[in-house]
């Protein structure tokens, strides 16, 4: 075969290789060094390089506001060539959905939202599941029967999480409370610190968050009590407080669909996948939890994977004594989804922003 044969087949074998490439642009609420929510999403995008190597190519946005000016962003991936845009909180939903509608050829991954198009899927994990783990871990810790939440916008998705929380905290403890404190951010470390340790002030022996930065983890190892994190494990940033964390794994979903994009076999979806799927999880609790908290949270999650227990199976009572939850009955997932009340060991109210 004659040298300049032998060129052009390289140029088009390479040129095939290219083409095989699947690109998958990132758009976070936050910057990935959060230790929080930006972060364990972008662990997601690490763990699919991992995997495909280089059948993929990825990139990330971060710090993009909530709001319609995301649009701008996520047209710059489409512009720049890549198949799969995955925006990663739930301001972005009707942004992205206008850049599904506009770009019918690109495919789009929305978290936390509810709408679809044709190339838009959402997905999002239930959560609740390990929160109730931590309630339980949380609710045979305290001493004080006090227990904090500092919570971040009063949405469905952190109502239902911090009711989760105080069910099982009560499931051990009925005499514990949680106490609620907005701190109306997603990410800022000074006041999400602030209204934990107003918290503190209170006597809450352990606090937990849903809050992207490990401020509320600080806070606690500050006053000498126990906390509890969230999106990612937080050990390093309170190594004498931490106990434990509910955590994501979103490699799991963004394995799946790379892999369905490469083998041209994916189709929209509403993704809620639970622990059983691997996409949540309660990350391992530390020496400072007694032997007998770790087994019997074991116990649950066993059960909560094999379907044998929800967290939001009555009776339930929500903070004024109405019956929420019948007995031996449980939500349904459009009732998880549009929660907004709180159980009965919950001590706080619930804003409209």
């Amino acid at each position: 075969m004659k040298r300049t044969t032998v060129m052009i087949v390289m140029v088009i074998l390479l040129s095939l290789t290219v083409m095989a490439q699947l690109k998958v642009g990132f758009i976070y609420i936050g910057p990935t060094g959060d230790a929080g929510w930006s972060y364990a999403h972008d662990q997601g995008r690490k763990h699919i390089e991992e995997v495909f190597g280089d059948k993929i190519e990825t990139t990330y946005i971060e710090s993009v506001p909530e709001s319609m000016e995301a649009l701008k962003p996520i047209e710059s991936l489409v512009k720049r060539g890549y198949d799969l845009v995955i925006t990663t909180s739930f301001g972005y939903m009707d942004p992205t959905l206008i850049a599904a509608q506009q770009n019918p050829d690109t495919w789009f991954a929305h978290c936390s939202g509810y709408k679809q198009a044709e190339n838009m899927s959402s997905y999002f994990g239930r959560m609740y599941q390990p929160r109730f783990l931590s309630g339980i871990v949380a609710g045979m810790m305290t001493k004080s029967n006090k227990i904090g939440f500092v919570g971040a916008h009063p949405f469905p998705e952190v109502i239902r999480g911090i009711n989760a929380f105080a069910l099982g905290v009560n499931m051990v403890n009925p005499d514990a409370n949680v106490h609620v404190v907005w701190s109306n951010t997603w990410y800022d470390p000074a006041t999400e610190k602030e209204a934990a340790l107003s918290l503190l002030d209170l006597g809450c022996d352990v606090i937990a968050q849903h809050q992207d930065s490990p401020a509320v983890q600080q806070a606690a190892q500050d006053r000498g009590v126990y906390g509890i994190a969230y999106n990612a494990p937080m050990k390093e940033f309170a190594p004498d407080a931490y106990l434990t964390a509910p955590v994501w794994k979103w490699g799991i979903y963004y394995e799946d669909i790379v892999r369905e994009l490469l083998n041209d076999n994916h189709e929209s979806e509403a993704y809620w996948g639970g622990m059983k799927d691997r996409i949540v999880a309660l990350a391992p609790m530390t020496d400072l939890v007694p032997e007998k908290v770790k087994q019997l949270v074991k116990v649950f999650e066993n059960e909560i994977v094999e379907g044998n227990f929800d967290p939001f199976q009555g009776p339930v009572y929500d903070q004024k004594g109405t019956l929420r939850i019948e007995e031996g009955e449980k939500l349904t997932d459009e009732e998880l989804l549009s929660m907004s009340w709180f159980v009965s060991n919950v001590k706080g109210n619930i804003p409209s922003e």
